[in-house]
């Protein structure tokens, strides 16, 4: 059986926050697009947000430049997966991701989850495809 190595490139931009552990912010195969999940901190102090509201608008802006650093855009994201430490925020974290993302929207998994890094109460990844358009 033949199994052809995979090209891995690292996607970095310092316009969002650096990762906290031995991960790239995303890596670019092909056409495709992985995100790491980013939680909601300022990428100049790391500080994170009092509000689930803030700390998702601020989570999508720090996805948004990590996609436009690997010469995507929202229009590109086919799916992400969202981690919520209180699913009890749900209509506010979804109210702010409307607003932000268009139709048709991705894919979306929302998962529950009891900790998340710096004790956020969000993080969230995404997975892009862009063809070379």
């Amino acid at each position: 059986m033949y199994h052809e190595r995979v090209t891995r490139n690292p996607v970095h931009t310092d316009d969002a926050p650096r990762a906290i552990g031995p991960y790239s912010q995303a890596i670019q195969v092909d056409g495709w697009v992985f995100t790491a999940g980013q939680i909601g901190a300022d990428p100049k102090d790391g500080r994170l947000a009092a509000t689930i509201e803030a700390q998702t608008a601020q989570a999508l802006a720090n996805l948004q430049r990590i996609l436009a650093a690997a010469g995507c855009g929202w229009e590109h994201v086919v799916k992400t997966t969202v981690f919520l430490r209180s699913m009890a925020d749900f209509t506010a974290f979804n109210s702010v991701y409307e607003g932000v993302l268009a139709a048709p929207y991705p894919a979306r998994a929302t998962v529950g989850a009891a900790g998340l890094p710096k004790n956020a109460l969000i993080e969230i990844e995404a997975i892009a495809y862009r063809d070379g358009d």
